[in-house]
Order: structure tokens, then sequence, then C-alpha cells
């Protein structure tokens, strides 16, 4: 059986998003190609892929085992040809594409100019960002890269470290005048807090005592899903909020927040780039991680101490 790689690649692309439609419009082709290319392949297979009904489609057991073993697979002879097309010491010009996944917040306040060079620096390279606060399934949905803050959870992933920020307990000058300052981590229960929606309040609110980290008991009625939403609520007085750094400094700087709570740290959050396993690594994928690590190795929103508490 010869098997052609562009109804493989469609294949998958189906798979991903679940309609023909949505993979015609990703693949830039018409739906009858994308139709075409599907049937082609199951005559091939001599298997269904595919169960139609009333204009729906629905994977087989078959295509989702055919799914399972060829996303890896067709990842890797992507970056083998890649890899032989380019050198690997830096000077030949990148060309393809480079898909990134990024945090909205993160991606938008400080990975932009940084993304921005790097395309400048490759005029041939098409880079794709895609900015949002979800966890992507980086393989699954095609990303080459991705950017995630936090305990890494997910073993399967590449990872580099690229920087660290500090979480930062903080409120409104106004608020605070109305109702005190904390003075211990036992005040914290007599102030409400603007939570996260994707952490519960016991990991966000997590402060080092000594040598452990302890999480005080903290109650709220708001809880938001970005982090630059949750800084506005604290700058209009709402409460208590728990943001990163690079959330935080901004305002700091300009005196619409006040660090609450400084003697006490809070915890320290990894910033890494994340990547399914793929050997030989891409020259673009390489020198877009080395890129990000040199821009971040000094955070530009960190500034000396005294400037942030």
């Amino acid at each position: 059986m010869r098997y052609d790689l562009d109804d493989l690649e469609t294949f998958l692309t189906v798979m991903e998003l679940g309609t023909v439609t949505a993979a015609a419009a990703r693949l830039n082709l018409s739906k009858s190609v994308v139709s075409k290319r599907i049937a082609d392949l199951e005559t091939t297979l001599g298997a269904a892929l595919f169960r139609r009904n009333a204009g729906r489609i629905t994977p087989t057991e078959a295509a989702q085992r055919l799914a399972e073993r060829l996303r890896p697979a067709l990842t890797e002879l992507v970056a083998a040809a890649e890899a032989t097309a380019w050198d690997m010491d830096g000077l030949t010009p990148l060309r393809g594409s480079l898909s990134i996944a990024a945090p909205m917040s993160f991606g938008v306040l400080h990975l932009g100019p940084i993304i921005a060079r790097f395309a400048e620096a490759n005029p041939d390279l098409e880079i794709t960002v895609d900015y949002d606060d979800r966890t992507r399934d980086l393989a699954r949905e095609g990303f080459d890269v991705g950017i995630r803050i936090g305990k890494m959870r997910d073993k399967a992933l590449m990872q580099r470290k690229l920087c660290e920020d500090e979480s930062l307990a903080v409120a409104s000058p106004a608020y605070l005048d109305r109702h005190g300052r904390p003075r211990t981590l036992a005040d914290l229960r007599d102030h409400p807090v603007i939570g996260y929606s994707h952490m519960p309040n016991s990991q966000l609110w997590q402060f080092q005592d000594r040598d452990r980290f302890v999480s005080p008991l903290v109650t709220g009625r708001m809880s938001l899903n970005n982090g630059e939403a949750i800084r506005c609520m604290a700058i209009q007085g709402l409460g208590l909020a728990m943001l990163p750094g690079f959330i935080a400094a901004p305002a700091l700087a300009q005196g619409t927040l006040e660090r609450v709570l400084p003697g006490y740290p809070a915890r320290r959050m990894p910033i890494v780039a994340v990547w399914p396993p793929v050997s030989p690594m891409p020259a673009k994928l390489r020198r877009f991680i080395d890129h990000l690590a040199a821009e971040l190795k000094t955070p530009p929103w960190q500034g000396a101490p005294e400037e942030r508490s």
C-alpha cells in the first residue's frame, strides 16, 4: 500500500477539528478536496475512518487508533526533513512554519515584542501565535512549542526553564486605607480576595512562613479567568488579589496597587518553554527557544526589590 502525505495530514486535521468544513478552512482547501482525500485514504487502508450521518462525521475506533500512532510519526517525519534541509549551526535562514501557544496575559504583555524580534530576524519563517489561558494539548492541536507558567505536570513534554516570577499579594491603597492593612497571615481572613478561576484559592494563596509554605484561609465572592481582569478589580478596590509579578508590576510602579504582607514571600513560578519530544530537534524550534531564553534571562518587568514592594 502507498500512502499520500497530504491525505494523512488532512485526516489528522479533520480528527483535530471535528468537521470537514473546519479542516478545509485551516488547510485552505475546498470541502470536496478534503472529503476526497479522506475517501482515498479509506480506500487505501480498506477501513472506514468516519461514520457519516446527516452531515455530521464521527471518527471510528480505527480512526482513533490510527491518529494516536500517526501524530508522533508525522511530527518526526517533518522534523527529519527540516533538519536535513537546514544546517544546525544557526546560520542558514529558517523556513517553514512555527506555531506557538502561550498564556493570554503573559503573551500580550511580554511575549509580543520578543516574538516580533524573532520574526524580524527570520523573515522566511511563517509564525502563528495562539494566546489562551487554557492548557493546550500541543501535539494534538499542532503546536510546535508552548509557554507555561507554574509547576509542570505533563511529563511527556520536553521543557526548558526560561525564568522565574514571584507571585505578589496586592490591593489598592484606597481599599487598604478603608479596611486596614493585613499584618499577619491570619489577618487575611478578614479581607475578601479576588479568585482565579483556573486555580483554587488554597493553591493560589500560598506564603512562605519560615521553612515551609502555608495556605491561610481566604474567602471571596469574585472569581475571574484572566489576570489582567483580576488586576482591574483589585485596582477598583474590590479586595485583595494574588497576581504574577509580570501583571502586577505596572500597577505597583504607578501606585494604583500596593503590595500586601511583603514580609511573607509567596510562590515563585517557573516560566518554561515546552514542546512535544522530537528528534532531531528542528532548527526553527531550537533557535526560537534559545531566543526566548536569552530575552527572558533578565525579565523586563522585574526591577530592584524596592521598586516592587
